[in-house]
């Protein structure tokens, strides 16, 4: 990791630029990729399958045998740690449902607003060098919380032609409709218009590479949702002497091993802990079966140090993490004063591995700085919200005159009528 010193604010933005290419670069291929799924369908997503993934596939949704064949090579210990963990995130994401909201704004004026589910919604889970079945999870418990009709799954397959057998164990534990091998830009354009074997959805889910992460912004174009730009990974952590350099080390290994184009960042007011965290880094990095991959993301990372505590949580704040771990003698000045964070860790005892496997909030996060906009993945993200209003002879009486004063200084003389003439009935 690059060693920073007191940087001139003017200079963040280049310092914390992420490592990926920008969406110029991407969205041909994207484009192009989409144009031709519309219109051939299955036929183009079995040739970018062959394309992208190197496999040769007639039939790419899963079997109820291939299913039933790959639960039963998933070991008891892993299905016990899978089924606390989706009791874990059921548990938070249920205690995120919220009662009807109702006002009488006038009397005779009732307005509310209630929650309905998506019905159609698609997830795509990460497969490549770590086929992430905890994504499984932190998708199909709030999208069954929420009481999605139809959960469609695609995640690519290994050279093999085959899904991960934890995938498609937590799968059908979580209660998936359909399971597709399909990865990468075809599956989000396969999701986004429909296939003759892939259903089309109506909001698309889940992590992905920067070509998931453009394909799922192009199918906003196509009136498909999206539940936020997600790409690679990245961790920001914060920390003083009083941090555990060897904890602090583990955490920013931990997303660093998630893929080449991960980005961990150390802030600290402390270069002794800097100069302790890099040591650290280099003797676990030997231990790690992905060091290699570690290596280069750590080869896009940095170490920052600053002056103060406030000009930390500036900088914090400029960057957006998706994960932000803070580790210092005053946690509560920077937990309470985060603005632009995914998901916040506190604490020397509490990782961020936590969070992307058992602790019960959710791992599909906002990346590249959409932090400042965008939340994470939550139960609201797999409903709708609708309003209602009832107007009684009385409320009708009472309101109607203000609206037609607004229509007519509009120049909307049939919005106005719609209220005259209901108020000339009750005269």
């Amino acid at each position: 990791m690059k060693t920073i010193k007191y940087p001139k604010r003017e200079d963040w933005s280049e310092i914390l630029k992420r490592p990926t290419q920008t969406v110029d670069d991407i969205e041909v291929i994207v484009n192009q990729v989409f144009a031709d799924v519309k219109v051939n369908g299955d036929t183009s997503i079995q040739k970018y399958t062959s394309m992208f993934d190197g496999v040769e596939l007639s039939d790419f949704e899963v079997t109820e045998e291939e299913i039933k064949t790959a639960s039963k090579a998933v070991s008891e210990d892993l299905k016990t740690a899978i089924r606390i963990a989706m009791l874990n995130i059921e548990k938070f994401h249920t205690a995120q449902k919220t009662d009807m909201v109702y006002q009488e704004t006038m009397p005779g004026v009732e307005c509310w607003q209630e929650k309905r589910s998506i019905q159609k919604v698609g997830l795509y889970i990460p497969g490549g060098t770590a086929p992430l079945f905890s994504t499984v999870l932190m998708l199909t418990v709030p999208a069954n919380i929420a009481g999605c009709e139809e959960i469609v799954l695609c995640t690519p397959p290994n050279a093999e032609g085959k899904i991960a057998n934890e995938i498609l164990y937590t799968a059908q534990l979580c209660g998936v409709t359909k399971i597709f091998k399909v990865g990468g830009i075809q599956a989000i354009a396969g999701m986004t218009f429909g296939t003759e074997t892939i259903p089309q959805v109506y909001k698309i889910f889940g992590p992905g590479n920067q070509f998931v992460t453009v394909a799922k912004q192009i199918a906003t174009k196509y009136g498909v949702a999206i539940d936020m730009p997600a790409g690679p990974s990245e961790l920001l952590v914060l920390a003083d002497d009083s941090a555990n350099a060897s904890f602090v080390a583990a955490d920013l290994l931990s997303q660093a091993e998630h893929g080449t184009d991960s980005q961990v960042i150390l802030v600290s007011t402390s270069n002794k802990l800097i100069e302790s965290v890099s040591s650290e880094i280099q003797k676990q990095l030997l231990e790690l079966p992905r060091k290699e991959i570690a290596e280069k993301a750590i080869e896009n990372s940095k170490s920052i140090l600053v002056e103060s505590k406030r000009e930390a949580l500036a900088l914090i704040n400029e960057y957006g993490p998706e994960h932000f771990i803070v580790c210092t003698e005053d946690d509560d000045f920077f937990v309470d004063r985060i603005i632009n964070a995914g998901s916040v860790f506190i604490g020397n005892y509490t990782p961020e591995s936590a969070g992307d496997y058992a602790s019960g909030t959710n791992h599909t996060l906002p990346t590249n700085g959409y932090t400042k906009a965008y939340s994470g993945v939550n139960l609201d993200s797999f409903t709708k919200s609708i309003t209602f209003q009832r107007i009684s002879k009385q409320g009708i009486k009472k309101i109607g005159k203000y609206i037609e004063v607004m229509a007519e200084a509009e120049g909307l003389q049939a919005h106005k009528n719609a209220v005259s003439i209901r108020l000339e009935s009750l005269k």
